[in-house]
């Protein structure tokens, strides 16, 4: 038995995702796609490869034309222009054509790999996305987003395109290493934070049920959270305006992200980001000391950080000046005007943006202390 939600753009049905408990629909889904006239390359990293790819191929064996596995080293290191050339090249090999159809396997980097291979092979291909990691469930695979890091600089190159299906195993959440899981919680808690006070205080009553991954819990919150980026990606498809709201932590994470050589996994970093621009709104008098230090710490219980030692802050505020969000020069800055009502601002200062990032930094200094 599977849920369902279907995600609009431009005020039309655009694509549906699917929320269920195992691949074994997987077939039937994709029966509305002419499958038997169609070649599908199945698109995972090394670690989805191993864990789900002969499953996945199987099921749609004999239902399509033909069926291709092409994997690539899994790691944000590896989201570049270099891994797209891998797939064109396999691509073209065997012969796909723009009739034939790609399915990306994996967490957010295949995700975003995959349909930007997809928006660009042929001037654009079908693509459906089938996210296996709790960061691409609850936000990447939604919303059209697609691209690639450049030298280290995040999503700098990228389309808006449209998957044709979105189909989530919320079971393989179950399976998900301890911190794989924990990064893409700070993503679950953003959507709260920004738009929906009653969500956020769910996940504070629902922690136990979180932590032990049940089912029904997952499967709730899941589809909470792509509730709420439903209704701000049908809004603004585009980022031309609200959408952008769902940057909340992101510029100064970004930062840190690229400092760090992605040694850390994207929601920590996030999560970073969130406290920095948390403590610039409560210093905005928007929220109230006791509110931002309950935000703050509400990351602490999931294994998400609220400080680092490992990093210049003079450096962090540099590499912000190098975020694609940049409009006229300004940083579009994301704060909580209270919790569960985010804003952009563009008047926030480079002193400001440096006190936010010194709150977050834990110097050897102050292991001293």
């Amino acid at each position: 038995m599977a849920n369902r939600m279907t995600i609009n753009y431009e005020k039309k049905p655009c694509y549906d995702i699917v929320f269920t408990d195992s691949f074994d629909l997987i077939p039937d889904e994709l029966q509305a796609f002419d499958l038997e006239n169609r070649k599908v390359a199945v698109i995972a990293d090394s670690n989805t490869e191993r864990l789900f790819g002969n499953e996945v191929c199987d099921l749609l064996k004999g239902r399509c034309k033909e069926v291709m596995l092409h994997a690539f080293p899994a790691g944000e290191a590896n989201k570049t222009l270099d891994t797209v050339k891998d797939i064109y090249k396999a691509l073209i090999e065997a012969k796909f054509d723009r009739k034939d159809l790609l399915i990306a396997l994996g967490g957010g980097v295949v995700g975003d790999v995959t349909g930007y291979t997809a928006a660009t092979y042929l001037r654009g291909v079908d693509f459906i996305q089938i996210p296996t990691t709790l960061i691409a469930q609850s936000d990447s695979s939604i919303g059209g987003k697609t691209g690639v890091d450049f030298d280290g600089y995040k999503n700098m190159v990228g389309a808006f395109y449209m998957p044709k299906l979105v189909y989530m195993n919320i079971a393989v959440l179950k399976e998900l290493d301890d911190r794989q899981f924990y990064a893409g919680f700070a993503e679950v808690m953003k959507h709260g934070l920004i738009k929906d006070s009653m969500f956020y205080e769910w996940l504070l009553d629902n922690m136990y049920g979180i932590h032990d991954r049940e089912l029904e819990v997952l499967e709730e919150m899941v589809m909470r959270s792509c509730t709420i980026k439903k209704l701000v990606v049908e809004k603004d498809p585009k980022e031309q305006g609200d959408r952008a709201l769902l940057n909340f932590g992101h510029t100064i994470g970004h930062a840190i992200e690229k400092a760090m050589h992605f040694e850390m996994v994207h929601g920590e970093c996030i999560a970073l980001g969130m406290v920095a621009a948390a403590y610039i709104s409560w210093k905005h008098n928007w929220l109230s000391m006791e509110e931002y230090y309950e935000v703050r710490d509400m990351f602490v219980p999931f294994n998400l950080p609220i400080s680092i030692d490992s990093i210049d802050p003079e450096e962090i505020l540099r590499l912000t000046k190098s975020d694609k969000k940049m409009d006229g020069g300004q940083i579009k800055f994301v704060l909580l005007k209270k919790v569960g009502k985010a804003v952009i601002d563009k008047t926030i200062t480079d002193e400001e943006i440096l006190e936010a990032i010194r709150e977050i930094y834990f110097s050897d200094e102050d292991a001293k202390k």
